[in-house]
């Protein structure tokens, strides 16, 4: 059988299983979900579809696979609505408490630093502080070992830290004299 002809033969085995699923699996993900939300979960359901049609069973049982795989992108969708969420109070609450206010020099000392990176540490330090995934879940983002991704977080945050310092020592060197950083002042009740 030729390239071509199996193209064929997996576009037109798609194309029934969507139009013979589509109408269930938007419902039940209607049910469950908000309408764009909702859409967006059947598309990401078939996408998987697609991917994986050589796993999809015959018959009615695609019909309960595709279920199952709009039931775990759906638990996808909902957990990342979580984090959205979590993250969207944290940044309010910071925001309104000032709790992590750093003055402009110390903020673009850091945005300097972390700019100077390589682009591959950058991803590592970014996934672990904005994603707060662990180094098994890096492991599966990048396609290495969890050993391999322990050991490159551990390379790109000590080469943050030697940047920083780098930079902390420039800042110095530009402050003029006799200035005084309003952080460093503290009072007997502070913290």
């Amino acid at each position: 059988m030729t390239a071509s002809k199996r193209d064929d033969e997996r576009r037109a085995r798609f194309h029934a299983l969507y139009e013979a699923n589509f109408e269930p699996i938007l419902g039940y993900a209607l049910r469950r979900t908000q309408g764009a939300d909702a859409l967006d979960i059947v598309s990401e359901t078939f996408l998987v579809a697609w991917r994986r049609l050589a796993h999809v069973p015959a018959g009615d049982e695609a019909r309960l696979w595709l279920y199952g795989t709009a039931r775990r992108v759906l638990a996808n969708h909902e957990r990342a609505e979580r984090r959205r969420a979590r993250l969207g109070s944290r940044l309010a609450d910071e925001a309104a408490t000032g709790a992590h206010a750093a003055p402009e020099q110390q903020t673009g000392a850091v945005v300097s630093a972390f700019a100077r990176l390589p682009a591959t540490d950058r991803e590592l330090l970014a996934l672990v502080a904005w994603e707060g995934l662990d180094a098994r879940e890096i492991a599966l983002v990048v396609g290495c070992s969890r050993n391999a991704a322990r050991i490159r977080l551990h390379r790109a945050r000590r080469r943050f830290a030697q940047a920083l310092e780098q930079e902390d020592e420039r800042v110095k060197r530009e402050r003029p004299a006799g200035h005084v950083s309003l952080t460093a002042i503290r009072t007997e009740d502070s913290p």
